[in-house]
């Protein structure tokens, strides 16, 4: 289509805010300078500076159903995917087809994992008009995957990474020159979008781009790798009580351990271990670097006073804390994400820029809803999540109380005991382990990495018994049935639920786990 075509006829457009959404993949929320200053993102923490930091989660931490969250601005039980599989072809109410619909033009750059059509030739659009994608498939001949075989003749984008694979634990230098990788490609497609077609737009835009890095494999280029020393990094997270140690058995049966390329748990050596955390917060400052370039880019075409920003991820990584490596688990290190909005000039806050507030709980199904706020739309009534222009000011048209806690669940993942449901409100966390079945309760506030469980001890059985009752509340308001909840009891399920049947039709392939 017709990029002029796509940015001009005002008449149609409404009379919102240009819109930029951008995310990394699998980064945690204490992986940027503003949480922990040993680690160098000035670019990020700008962002931060230039708006607000909240607290945050994603809801279903693996790709797919976290994007099915923001896609559809609901919650997993409503949006039909409970663990790791594919997201459906189409949902009736998404983000860039609403903002589509309603006279923005709407482009993807980078990671969607939304599918590939083949016959097309292009990503499965669910409303982007314009896509230029780079999914991190091996399978899949996306855009990087085409443009990277035009400039190396006979060349694969996976020879970059020789020892690395898409869900290595391990971390090595880019071996290819800098400006061939992934991270970079999506940056500056993003910015040659900008200063190309958004100079003197008529029509307000809504950009995403989203980096497929720090996701596996841990790769930057070499002098990435070599700004972050081991000095800089967190020390590893075990708890002080062993609710953990289970995870630390290097394992065949669990693919658990270094002899393993893909390990999701196990006990690594300290020099492996360290290098990989060097190559994984390389790859974060790398990511920075093109973010700080698409911000200059917004400045230099008059964009930026007028953007919304909305900057996250889609889940975390467990980087060795509690044996974890990957994600899927309820714990900090991977249901946490990083949560920053910059408002545009024009917006009222009760906040002054630069505030960090964590006493709300967001979650990845708000971004829709923000979208739709500034925008200057309506919040369609199947949105689960809020908009978070409601956090900085209150006083908005659409706002309601804000919520108490948040709902998170995965289905089974990397090993049949690895399903789960949890509620947290960011200061207690309360997860229901269903396959044996299990409790777990910690007190954040106190234990921010989950050191000890306080789920046996006699002065939280009160607060054990608020926890369970809220989640056995909301099983049977969802109406999940006598698999989830009997007689108001909770139930072990010894068998996940990839799918739930809200999910749009019966379009359920069965995908390998060593995808995620």
């Amino acid at each position: 289509m017709n990029m002029l075509m796509l940015l001009g006829a005002a008449s149609a457009a409404p009379s919102g805010h240009n819109l930029l959404f951008m995310m990394a993949d699998q980064m945690r929320a204490d992986a940027f300078g503003k949480v922990n200053p040993r680690q160098k993102t000035p670019n990020i923490d700008q962002l931060a500076d230039d708006g607000i930091m909240l607290k945050a989660y994603t809801s279903t931490p693996s790709c797919t159903p976290a994007r099915a969250a923001i896609l559809t601005g609901q919650k997993p039980w409503n949006h039909g995917m409970l663990g790791y599989g594919a997201v459906a072809q189409k949902y009736p109410y998404e983000m860039p087809r609403t903002l589509a619909q309603s006279g923005y033009s709407t482009h993807s750059f980078g990671k969607d994992h939304f599918g590939w059509n083949t016959t097309a030739d292009e990503g499965v659009p669910h409303g982007y008009q314009t896509t230029d994608l780079y999914d991190g498939m091996v399978s899949e001949p996306d855009d990087y995957h085409q443009w990277f075989e035009r400039e190396m003749p006979g060349h694969k984008p996976e020879e970059g990474w020789p020892t690395l694979d898409m869900n290595s634990w391990m971390g090595a230098p880019y071996v290819f020159n800098s400006s061939l990788h992934p991270t970079a490609y999506v940056g500056r497609a993003a910015v040659k979008f900008i200063k190309e077609n958004l100079v003197n737009a008529t029509k307000p835009w809504f950009l995403k781009v989203s980096f497929h890095r720090p996701h596996s494999p841990y790769d930057p280029p070499q002098d990435y790798l070599d700004q972050v020393q081991e000095a800089d990094l967190l020390p590893t997270r075990i708890s002080t009580d062993g609710w953990d140690k289970n995870f630390s058995i290097n394992s065949h049966a669990n693919n658990c351990g270094p002899q393993f390329k893909d390990a999701w748990c196990g006990d690594m050596p300290a020099v492996n271990l360290t290098l990989a955390k060097r190559a994984y917060y390389g790859s974060i400052r790398f990511v920075d670097t093109q973010v700080g370039l698409i911000i200059a880019a917004l400045k230099e075409t008059s964009n930026y006073d007028n953007t919304l920003i909305v900057w996250t991820a889609d889940h975390g990584d467990g980087q060795g804390d509690h044996y974890h490596f990957r994600k899927t688990y309820p714990y900090e290190e991977s249901a946490a994400v990083p949560m920053i909005v910059r408002w545009p000039v024009t917006m009222k806050s009760i906040y002054p820029r630069g505030s960090q507030m964590m006493e709300k709980v967001t979650e990845l199904r708000d971004i829709f809803p923000t979208m739709l706020d500034g925008a200057g739309l309506e919040i369609g009534s199947s949105i689960d999540g809020q908009s978070l222009l409601c956090i900085i000011d209150p006083s908005r048209p659409q706002c309601k109380p804000w919520r108490q806690w948040i709902d998170l669940e995965h289905s089974t993942c990397y090993n049949i005991t690895n399903h789960w449901n949890a509620l947290t409100d960011g200061r207690m966390k309360y997860i229901f382990n269903a396959y044996f079945p299990g409790e777990q309760l910690f007190n954040l506030t106190a234990d921010p990495y989950e050191l000890v469980d306080i789920a046996a001890e006699p002065a939280y059985e009160s607060e054990l018994k608020l926890w369970r009752g809220r989640m056995v509340a909301q099983f049977e308001e969802e109406k999940r049935g006598p698999t989830f909840v009997l007689n108001g009891v909770l139930q072990q399920r010894v068998k996940g639920m990839t799918y739930g049947p809200n999910y749009p039709s019966n379009y359920q392939p069965e995908l390998d786990d060593s995808e995620v």
